[in-house]
């Protein structure tokens, strides 16, 4: 017994003497932590849309395609998707779909506004949307 307590008390003593670094390395490897670079934030623009009940699955599958039409001929959109409700919640107050447009500044969401394309989706979707809600924010 006197043994094992003698080689437990030289591992320990070892262990306690193993070198490690310095404050400065320490402080160092802080410093680099605190000097990557962060992530980048993005724009989220978020569109709620409802139907008109006389709106045909053709007639929102049309609405769908253009919206989704719209990633490929903007290239202020960095990225793009999109959804049905599914929630169990109920809450949705109707609104059925969900698109989120990511840019990456408020100027390219200001290029997409106006933009061509952009309006000519509004075309197509204004004769069969009931309802829509639209928000924007910056993703942290």
């Amino acid at each position: 017994m006197k043994g094992l307590f003698t080689y437990l008390a030289i591992a320990l003593i070892a262990f306690a003497c193993q070198p490690n670094e310095s404050s400065t390395e320490t402080e160092e490897k802080i410093v680099q932590m605190e000097e990557a670079p962060t992530e980048k934030a993005l724009l989220r623009h978020v569109v709620l849309l409802s139907f008109k009940e006389d709106s045909s699955p053709e007639d929102i599958k049309k609405v769908e395609d253009a919206f989704i039409a719209l990633q490929d001929k903007i290239p202020q959109i960095r990225d793009f998707e999109w959804g049905t409700n599914n929630s169990p919640e109920g809450l949705n107050k109707g609104l059925t779909h969900c698109f989120l447009v990511t840019f990456e500044s408020e100027e390219d969401r200001e290029i997409y506004l106006p933009h061509p394309d952009h309006q000519a989706f509004v075309e197509v979707l204004s004769p069969h949307m009931e309802d829509v809600t639209v928000i924007d924010y910056w993703a942290k």
